[in-house]
Order: structure tokens, then C-alpha cells, then sequence
């Protein structure tokens, strides 16, 4: 499979495909394709696994799309502004993915459950107590809120991120949390009560415009009916 990432604010993975290649996708995530692309709507793995896909923030079935009778082309576009970013997944090396990041990959990726280790970690970091595993053998795509900025992480090194920019990180990174110190920091300061503290060794991706951000700036905006 060969692929190419085309845009800027709002960017498609477009992905050529040999003749009995295969990509895996959520639901409706397909933007346009060529003709003898063979779409089968499956749970892969199960239902046991469809439903820890479900509570990770993906579609309870996946579209398989296999090239047929020849080379096919498969786009995925991305549903918000930001950009597409694409992982080599293999056996030493998973990513863990904020819910609804990722987008589409080759056959032989995996998507299950990442608990958080602790449960205030989960409740009350931003992230969301349960959030993705990408694991397996292939290219994974996911899709970033805004601009994407990289960290290498040491062993140790700590990084303090606000809610819900945190969009991905290798599997060796730890996340926690920490409070913010002092009642009037905390209540008056804007920036909530808690804070997530992400711990190397690995690499982490931020992105710039959490939609949840975009939302909240707008609602104010927004007539509400009487």
C-alpha cells in the first residue's frame, strides 16, 4: 500500500492499494474510491471486540475495503480541521490514541481498550478513563484537532498538558494527574481543577484546537430557543 497525505486544514489520506490489499476504516469514514474497492461490514474479531472498540470511541462494526480485479485507490478525508498523521505500527512498538482519533489503517492493525492505571487519572485528567490501543503490524492514520506539535520524551520527564490536547503517545509514556495548587488557582484561574501530567520514556503528539475547545468558545454565540 502506498499513500499520500494531501490538504492542509482539512487533509485526506489517499491510499493506493494493490490488487487483494485490504483497509480497515470506521463507519461512514470513507470519502471516495475507485469502483472495484470491495466494501464488507464486519465486527473483526467478534463481537467481545466490537464492543471494547464501542466503549474506546469507535464504531461497533468496521468497513473492510479490499482491492479487487486490480489496483484500487480509497481516500479518507478528515472530519475537522487539523491534519492526518500516519504510524508505523509493530509488534514493539503500540500507540495509544485520545477516542475518535483514529481514522483508518491497513489490514492487520488491531484497535482494543486502554484503561488508565488509575481511576482519578481517567475521571478527572481529560483524557477520558478509557481511551485507545493501536496495536498489530501495518500503517494506522489518525486524525488531530488543529496543528500537531511533537514531544520526545525521556525517562522521567514530565509534561504537564491542559485537558484534551493530548491526541496520542507511544504505549511507554504513563499519564496522571495533578491538582492544581490553591483553592483560588483553582476555582478562579480558568483553567479547571485538574491538570494531566504525561511521564516518559516515548513520544507524545499535542494538537493545537481540541474540538470540545472550538465548542465551547461558540456556544455563547449560539441562539438558544425560548
Amino acid at each position: 500500500m502506498k499513500y499520500r497525505i494531501e490538504g492542509d486544514t482539512l487533509p485526506v489520506v489517499i491510499c493506493e492499494l494493490e490488487s487483494g490489499e485490504t483497509m480497515i476504516t470506521e463507519s461512514g469514514a470513507m470519502s471516495w474510491m475507485t469502483p472495484n474497492m470491495k466494501m464488507d461490514t464486519t465486527s473483526n474479531g467478534g463481537i467481545g471486540k466490537a464492543f471494547g472498540r464501542m466503549f474506546a470511541g469507535e464504531s461497533l462494526f468496521q468497513n473492510r475495503y479490499t482491492a479487487q480485479g486490480g489496483d484500487g485507490m480509497i481516500a479518507f478525508a478528515s472530519s475537522f480541521p487539523g491534519s492526518i498523521q500516519a504510524f508505523e505500527i509493530s509488534p514493539e512498538k503500540s500507540y495509544i490514541f485520545q477516542k475518535k482519533t483514529f481514522l483508518a489503517a491497513t489490514q492487520g492493525i488491531e484497535i482494543s481498550i486502554h484503561f488508565q492505571k488509575k481511576m482519578a487519572s481517567g475521571l478527572f485528567g481529560g483524557e477520558g478513563f478509557i481511551m485507545q490501543k493501536i496495536s498489530g503490524k501495518g500503517i494506522a492514520f489518525a486524525e488531530f484537532d488543529g496543528h500537531v506539535v511533537e514531544y520526545d520524551l525521556k525517562p522521567g520527564q514530565q509534561l504537564m498538558v491542559d485537558t484534551g490536547y493530548l491526541a496520542a503517545m507511544e504505549d511507554t509514556c504513563q499519564i496522571d494527574i495533578q491538582t492544581v495548587p490553591g483553592l483560588k488557582n483553582a476555582v478562579f484561574g480558568g483553567e479547571g481543577i485538574f491538570n494531566t501530567v504525561i511521564t516518559g520514556p516515548g513520544k507524545i503528539w499535542l494538537q493545537t484546537m481540541p474540538i470540545y475547545s472550538v465548542a465551547n468558545a461558540i456556544r455563547p454565540y449560539i441562539p438558544t430557543g425560548k
